[in-house]
């Protein structure tokens, strides 16, 4: 059954072409197993879109001149796209599929759809630190944290020395954490309207 909804989930593409595999509209959705938390994050990884996006926040550092140690032209965009996309690669990979494989914790969002729209907000916002066990209880969303903060400490080892630091690690993590509330509200409020394939299930209880 985790097989065939997952494959529902990789159809779903907000616009037809942007990826939005980490959201299930089936309030009693299988738990994934490990293999298939490591595929979903692979496709993730690999995705057009993905490496498109990169591109986009690269040229918005360089343009800022964020990470300044990296410098300007062709040679400092592409240390900009190699950290930002090396932080996708991490943040996925350890937040999305190894610690919820060890943790035993569902990486996904799991659509609401129903109830006030305060209620729905308060939600998609806290699911940003709570998540669902692959025993179907809600807990805290240790995976996503602790990802952020690994993957923030990784990226002291490519980052300018001058940026360098528990400032770096504890800002990617924080920047992180809000980053998966803002991508939930858009979830919770937009995307699914945006989204062809998605399958027709009853919205998900709180």
């Amino acid at each position: 059954m985790a097989e065939e909804q997952i494959k529902e989930e990789e159809k779903q593409r907000a616009l037809g072409f942007i990826p939005n595999f980490y959201v299930t509209y089936i309030p009693n959705a299988a738990p994934l197993t490990p293999k298939q938390k490591f595929e979903l994050a692979g496709r993730t990884i690999v995705d057009p879109v993905t490496f498109g996006l990169t591109a986009a926040i690269a040229g918005i550092q360089q343009a800022n001149n964020d990470f300044s140690g990296y410098g300007q032209g062709a040679q400092g965009y592409a240390k900009r796209y190699g950290a930002a996309y090396a932080d996708t690669v991490t943040s996925t990979l350890i937040g999305s599929a190894l610690l919820p494989s060890l943790l035993k914790q569902d990486p996904r969002y799991f659509y609401k759809g129903t109830g006030t729209k305060r209620s729905r907000f308060l939600y998609a916002v806290a699911n940003s630190v709570i998540c669902k066990g692959d025993n179907a209880h809600w807990q805290a969303n240790y995976s996503s944290i602790l990802g952020s903060l690994a993957a923030g400490g990784i990226s002291n080892l490519y980052y300018p020395a001058t940026d360098r630091g528990a400032g770096l690690t504890f800002e990617n993590a924080l920047i992180g954490i809000g980053t998966t509330a803002a991508a939930n509200l858009l979830q919770e409020f937009v995307i699914r309207k945006l989204t062809p394939n998605v399958p027709n299930h009853d919205p998900a209880n709180p």
